[in-house]
């Protein structure tokens, strides 16, 4: 390749070192050389922090400087390099040099006959790897039947969330308590860091070591260096880093209040929390009132759990977030099916701070999330 297309090659493979940075998204850069009729392939893949080209046979430390003095002995050559969601393509030969970039859409609609035509922000076929990887898709790439319903879940709730994610600027900070097998906190990374583009960090916690341990084999198989899972207890946890987002997805009973203290403890932003079953209220709570109704167990149950959530909105409230709730998802899909939604604005809520005491001495109850945070009656 004569010397001018050489030098302009080196000045587009600035461009793409530049873009590599740390190498966050990069998945691997795939090169033709050619001369004459022939073509001889050459591989460049991340081992470890460095990257290695593999060319002829051979394996060795890979530089663009090195690329390019391949290059010099070839007629042409061709470069894909690969991201999560871009790929670059660098065309070279004695005549000219160029640059191109194509985005890799991501696919809304699952075509699979399990799911139907929903559409779907973490959407096959971009997201296998992941769908796969979590345990939502098998390996025939489908949908496995008894993972439908997780899926829906997981994928509306980042749906529901979305486009307040679109407005977060900077490196965002998300927190998932309770995160159990960790669904939600990789479909959220997914859809943040490579649907998004953006800059994120995802810390799992929960108190099963098995759990944490399975999270974090599943990271480092999708080279997702970007995410930290912890053992910990959600009653006295402190994240290193201030949460922009804290997420809580069907936290068993009083752990929806252990991910609701430990957001509010830490200063979250944002919170959004699907509660799962409610027990604590349940035998607790009178309200002479309503006995003639409140008699029936069915009904008492129900009114607990309307009780549980709209007190916790309530210490949202009076710990200076504005609250909202809303349906999460059918009831086909999940009978717990309310998202709480609450944003950190600073406010003085004396109001709401006064009701919940109020309702707390009437109903004769002593919930568990006033025992995670201060809160003070102004």
């Amino acid at each position: 390749m004569k010397s001018a297309s050489v030098n302009k090659l080196e000045f587009y493979t600035q461009m793409l070192a530049a873009r590599y940075g740390s190498g966050e998204y990069f998945i691997e850069m795939n090169i033709s050389f050619k001369s004459g009729t022939k073509s001889f392939p050459a591989t460049v893949k991340k081992v470890g922090e460095e990257l290695v080209l593999t060319f002829s046979g051979a394996k060795q430390s890979f530089t663009w400087k090195k690329l390019c003095d391949i290059a010099r002995d070839y007629d042409a050559m061709q470069l894909i390099y690969r991201e999560r969601g871009t790929d670059a393509i660098i065309t070279a030969d004695d005549r000219n040099v160029t640059l191109r970039y194509d985005d890799i859409a991501p696919v809304e609609k699952n075509t699979t006959a399990t799911v139907g035509e929903r559409q779907y922000l973490i959407a096959p076929p971009k997201a296998n790897a992941l769908l796969k990887e979590i345990g939502i898709m098998g390996q025939n790439g489908k949908i496995k039947n008894d993972m439908v319903r997780k899926y829906n879940q997981i994928d509306h709730f980042v749906e529901l969330i979305a486009d307040y994610l679109k407005k977060l600027d900077g490196k965002i900070e998300v927190l998932d308590c309770a995160c159990g097998k960790s669904y939600l906190s990789f479909a959220l990374n997914y859809y943040l860091r490579d649907v998004l583009k953006k800059d994120c960090h995802v810390t799992g916690v929960d108190y099963s070591q098995i759990v944490i341990d399975a999270s974090r084999r599943s990271a480092e198989n999708l080279g997702y260096s970007n995410m930290t899972f912890i053992k910990a207890d959600l009653t006295t946890y402190k994240p290193e880093r201030k949460p922009d987002v804290v997420i809580s997805l069907h936290a068993c009973d009083t752990a929806t209040d252990m991910a609701i203290g430990a957001a509010i403890n830490a200063g979250a932003k944002a919170i959004f929390a699907v509660p799962c079953c409610h027990k604590e209220l349940l035998g607790q709570y009178s309200y002479e009132p309503f006995a003639p109704l409140l008699k029936y167990g069915i009904f008492k149950a129900r009114q607990a759990d309307l009780l549980t959530d709209s007190l916790r909105c309530l210490l949202l409230e009076a710990s200076g977030y504005s609250v909202s709730a809303q349906e999460y998802i059918s009831p086909v899909e999940t009978p717990k099916n309310l998202l709480i939604k609450a944003f950190k604005d600073g406010k003085n809520r004396k109001k709401a701070t006064q009701e919940y005491y109020k309702l707390k001495e009437m109903l004769g109850i002593n919930p568990k999330l006033e025992t995670l945070i201060k809160l003070e009656e102004n």
